[in-house]
């Protein structure tokens, strides 16, 4: 349906407007140019859609798992439709919000750090499979791509600290710096892993190779490092119960406490935007993506639609971990710091790293049904 949506688009409208405006001999450039600006929007756009949305899911989930309400008021055109107006209300009253630049700061970076927070997160979409055939740039090294990214978000939560003069953005920037360092080494182990059991580092190989049911996926044979990696990405966001970054009962906000308006949205956007990244990685790489939990299994497996690889799988799963990321704030309090450093280096790092002997192991001996 999107590839005959996409032809449609560009047969009818891009090629027109090519065949007027462009010079002459350029036009296969401008329409190829073209082409990957509309494939862009088409990821950005829905994604900065489910970034505003998510925050409202949130606040209802939480509402409900603490038996409160959550937001039910601002809709639409005096129509209330369960609240759904209230992420574009916040949106319009962060965008007419004053954005203040502390005295003493460093107004260059205090500016360009909610960018260098925000960019990898919407960056690291470009090698995302959402099909078989949906990617924007489908190329052999998107696991390490996506790895060189997402270890880039630090770089804004630093400098965010650093450039705003505050003793307790400085704190914040050094706890999340801390924080990120111990938790990314345990995701790297576990990108390795997954590595391994896939003998490739080409996203949409990884998830060919975990062809079949439910019973196929990776999760099975790296559960170990199926929970290390989620939990690690829920550390890596800054979420509870991992956000001592931003302890408000400590630090006021952390690193970004002298931010307001669209300067503090930027950074509220990256967090929701990595949140669904990390979802969506960890149903790529554990959790077969686009596949069907259904395919090959006696008498249900024969259903149609059921048992085919959609798109429609791939957002179910990611909508379940992305539940998992709201529960754990809803349940668990805060952890102290050196809980959380612990974690990270005495626990989750020699995980990975046994188990990394482990399932190159079960790849050599040949281990069905994963690896025969």
């Amino acid at each position: 349906m999107f590839e005959y949506l996409f032809d449609a688009i560009r047969d009818g409208i891009l090629a027109p407007v090519v065949a007027m405006v462009a010079p002459a001999g350029y036009e296969s450039y401008t329409l190829y140019t073209l082409e990957t600006l509309v494939k862009i929007l088409a990821i950005l756009i829905p994604l900065l859609l489910s970034v505003l949305y998510l925050t409202y899911a949130e606040r209802r989930i939480i509402g409900l798992i603490q038996c409160r309400i959550g937001p039910n008021r601002v809709g639409f055109f005096g129509r209330r439709v369960w609240g759904l107006g209230q992420p574009i209300a916040d949106a319009v009253k962060l965008l007419f919000k004053e954005i203040i630049i502390p005295t003493g700061a460093n107004k260059r970076l205090f500016i360009i750090a909610p960018l260098l927070s925000v960019a990898p997160s919407l960056a690291a979409w470009a090698v995302v499979p959402f099909d078989d055939t949906l990617v924007l740039a489908d190329i052999n090294a998107g696991l390490l791509y996506i790895l060189a990214l997402t270890s880039l978000a630090v770089y804004g939560v630093i400098i965010a600290g650093w450039a705003s003069n505050s003793k307790y953005a400085f704190l914040g920037a050094m706890r999340s710096a801390a924080q990120i360092v111990a938790y990314e080494i345990a995701m790297g182990f576990a990108l390795v892993c997954v590595l391994i059991a896939a003998g490739s580092l080409n996203l949409g190989e990884i998830i060919s190779s975990q062809s079949g049911s439910i019973l196929h996926w990776f999760w099975l044979p790296l559960l170990p490092i199926f929970l290390v990696y989620f939990i690690s990405g829920v550390a890596e966001t800054n979420r509870a119960p991992f956000d001592v970054a931003e302890g408000e009962s400590e630090i006021v906000a952390g690193f970004h406490v002298e931010y307001g308006g669209m300067a503090f949205s930027i950074f509220f956007m990256a967090e929701y935007a990595n949140m669904i990244l990390i979802s969506v990685l960890t149903a790529v790489l554990f959790c077969g993506g686009w596949l069907s939990p259904f395919q090959g299994l006696p008498l249900i497996g024969a259903i149609p639609y059921i048992s085919e690889p959609s798109i429609l799988w791939l957002l179910i799963k990611t909508s379940v971990f992305l539940f998992l990321f709201l529960w754990f704030r809803a349940t668990f309090p805060r952890y102290r710091y050196d809980q959380i450093m612990r974690l990270g280096w005495k626990v989750f790092l020699p995980i990975t790293i046994v188990w990394i002997v482990v399932i190159a192991g079960m790849v050599v001996a040949r281990v069905p049904p994963w690896f025969s």
